[in-house]
């Protein structure tokens, strides 16, 4: 495991099955900033990560081909830096293995081990069509609106309650922007939210995602600031918060939080 963050710095790729590359980095470090205690998080959930550019060779040196979906439980002590995992898989291009259930198995023993906690991992095909079409994102999209004024840092007293009627809703946005903690590289995402209890004023929640502008930190982290300052700020009854990021390097990922325990479909939006 490697134990400098090569995120950031010029890099030389090994092609041969490498362990090593994996870069954790502990959640606590941005949850602390958020005032959550890890023995008692306010939400469940999981990243969920698609990686494109994954290949090994079969026991007959034959290239194989084919995409990685990669799911973090929200309860793991670390998440993994994306930089580190690209290096981590294209380590596998010029090994062999017996099976791809041999890849899949060692990538699940090599990824729970740098997150302290459970990683599920699956494959799809480069032709399934079925598994990887392209979604609208889910509820009504809110980037019509237009605000009063804008700032560009995040500003939670932004938010604010519409006119007190009772909804069930999802309402998206594709205008969240981010940057990189270590590189600065903005990073772009849809954003789903769903939730129950008195009606979110659109404007309101518009004007905070634009708030996001120059904020720096992990796609994880950044979702996690959303889905709790909508809960404190708005005491929602239910809350589900998913981040859809843009592919960069080979990988998305997609976090998603919510106040009740879910399973989460990894639905491939038309930026990725």
């Amino acid at each position: 495991m490697r134990t400098e963050n090569p995120l950031g710095k010029k890099t030389g790729y090994t092609f041969t099955y490498d362990p090593s590359q994996l870069f954790p980095v502990e959640r606590a470090l941005g949850r602390g900033f958020l005032g959550l205690d890890e023995g008692e998080l306010p939400f469940y959930g999981e990243d969920i990560w698609t990686a494109w550019e994954l290949s090994w060779l079969d026991g007959k040196g034959k290239p194989v081909s084919a995409v990685a979906e990669i799911r973090f439980s929200a309860e793991s002590r670390c998440i993994v830096e994306s930089k580190s995992l690209k290096l981590y898989l294209n380590s596998f291009n010029l090994s062999r293995f017996e099976s791809a259930e041999k890849v899949k198995e060692a990538m699940t023993e090599d990824l729970s081990r740098v997150a302290d906690g459970a990683v599920v991992v699956s494959f799809l095909g480069c032709d399934d069509t079925a598994a990887l079409g392209v979604c609208r994102a889910k509820g009504q999209c809110i980037d019509h609106h237009e605000a009063e004024a804008y700032v560009y840092s995040v500003d939670a007293s932004l938010l604010t309650h519409g006119d007190g009627e009772v909804v069930d809703e999802t309402l998206c946005s594709h205008i969240l922007r981010t940057n990189c903690p270590v590189t600065g590289q903005p990073d772009w995402a849809s954003v789903e939210i769903t939730y129950s209890g008195k009606k979110i004023d659109e404007v309101a929640l518009f004007a905070y995602l634009v708030s996001f502008r120059t904020h720096t930190g992990y796609h994880e982290n950044c979702v996690e600031t959303l889905y709790t300052d909508i809960l404190e700020r708005l005491a929602p009854h239910t809350l589900t918060v998913v981040g859809r990021f843009t592919r960069r390097g080979g990988l998305d990922i997609n976090p998603c939080r919510s106040s009740v325990p879910a399973s989460f479909s990894n639905r491939r939006l038309v930026r990725q």
